[in-house]
């Protein structure tokens, strides 16, 4: 019996533009978009949902470990058809999505379930570069420590490994990839009871608004519009005596990692949708891509200014390039106070 519960965050105007869906890569949560969301929201008119993926962030899934191309593929798509269900209007489908999880949304959108797809974005992931990368995953996994005295040590390390260089990102990102050992729950989770918003089969997916703590708490500030409810934690913590670990110990679900991205270049350019590939570095791109991308099959944008978590690098760069393509496609409007330009490449 499946007793998998989901947690999402929800963010820009219910009935307002597209859905535009976000999925993070391994390790992360639906946290790690919060800047990105947060700009983007400002930019043109839509609705977001990021999803913590199973294993990861406030998610609960019945096997954890069980990080399977077709399993999440099939989270993702029953996430987003009953969230769709619960609006009063159904929206078209964007999904962006980041490494693991840009994988996951090719898988996702091919499997074609996902009602209203007209969007896929795919960001810094590309078949040849993941698949060599695979044979260093387990000593890099290794060499990160294994826990930290506080959230604040675990923000001072991620800058300090280069895992994210925006220092306000990543204040918002770790609390969703950190458990407290002392109550094995995610940091992220630890908030008040909150009746769910989202349901799959009795099993829920709820959404809240966020902001700062050791633990993130429920707020809702009055006379504040929906676009800004997405709020970025600014965790703390001054207690010497709680340790924090990995959400996720990523190591155990080896197994599945090649089935992410196997053949991942010919599936992104077979998906039947509008597609942009956002790069950190021309040299990631690979000769299935190169040609697809010379034939027009797909728009791509290189942002050499950020590392592999662009989005949390520069959330604001990210949103002008993600709000001009929606602009573009006529998926999307711009609020007033955004000009689109409209890049060669």
């Amino acid at each position: 019996m499946n007793s998998s519960e989901f947690h999402a965050y929800l963010g820009g105007n219910e009935g307002e533009g597209p859905l535009v869906v976000f999925l993070h890569g391994g390790g992360y949560s639906g946290l790690t978009w919060a800047p990105l969301n947060d700009a983007l929201t400002k930019l043109v008119k839509c609705q977001t949902l990021a999803i913590d993926l199973r294993g990861h962030g406030c998610s609960i899934s019945d096997d954890e470990v069980d990080l399977s191309a077709d399993t999440m593929a099939k989270d993702i798509s029953d996430i987003i058809e009953d969230h769709v269900k619960s609006l009063e209007t159904h929206p078209e489908v964007v999904l962006i999505g980041h490494s693991m999880g840009g994988a996951l949304a090719v898988h996702a959108s091919l499997e074609g379930q996902i009602s209203g797809l007209i969007g896929l974005v795919v960001v810094d992931v590309v078949e040849g570069t993941a698949m060599d990368a695979l044979s260093s995953m387990q000593s890099f996994l290794r060499s990160r420590p294994k826990c930290f005295p506080s959230i604040e040590n675990a923000i001072e390390w991620s800058m300090k490994s280069g895992q994210v260089r925006n220092s306000d990102s990543a204040r918002i990102s770790m609390p969703g990839q950190l458990k407290n050992t002392n109550s094995n729950q995610c940091v992220a989770v630890e908030v008040p009871e909150k009746e769910p918003e989202i349901t799959k089969n009795g099993d829920a997916t709820s959404s809240l608004p966020v902001t700062s703590e050791d633990s993130i708490k429920e707020e809702e500030e009055e006379n504040e519009p929906k676009e800004k409810q997405f709020k970025p934690p600014t965790p703390t913590d001054t207690s010497p005596v709680k340790p924090y670990a990995w959400r996720i110990d990523l190591a155990q679900t080896e197994t599945h990692w090649t089935g992410w991205f196997t053949n991942l270049s010919s599936k992104f350019l077979s998906v039947p949708a509008t597609k942009m590939l956002i790069l950190a570095g021309i040299d990631r791109l690979d000769r299935d891509l190169t040609v697809g991308q010379m034939q027009g099959k797909f728009q791509m944008q290189v942002l050499p200014q950020a590392g592999h978590a662009v989005h949390e690098d520069v959330p604001d760069r990210m949103a002008e390039v993600l709000a001009t393509f929606l602009i573009r496609n006529k998926f999307a409007e711009a609020k007033d106070e955004f000009t689109p330009s409209f890049p060669a490449c």
